[in-house]
């Protein structure tokens, strides 16, 4: 599980794919978010706006990253 340290409030969910070296770009993060690849908190998310906080979930690619503060 990776583990994503917060600096801010949240993190938008294409930052953490990236933040978590699971896509190599925002083009890719995009792609993968809107083609339903990605759930957060056990829910498909396809915004890749989606804000992240502390406590959230991402799965994709059968890695999870885990939004801590």
């Amino acid at each position: 599980m990776e583990v994503i340290k917060l600096r801010d409030e949240y993190i938008k969910l294409g930052q953490a794919l990236k933040a978590a070296g699971l896509v190599e770009s925002g083009v890719e993060a995009k792609d993968v978010i809107v083609d339903g690849l990605v759930k957060v908190n056990g829910e498909v998310e396809t915004q890749r706006g989606k804000k992240l906080h502390v406590g959230d979930k991402v799965e994709f690619d059968g890695e999870v990253i885990s939004i801590e503060d």
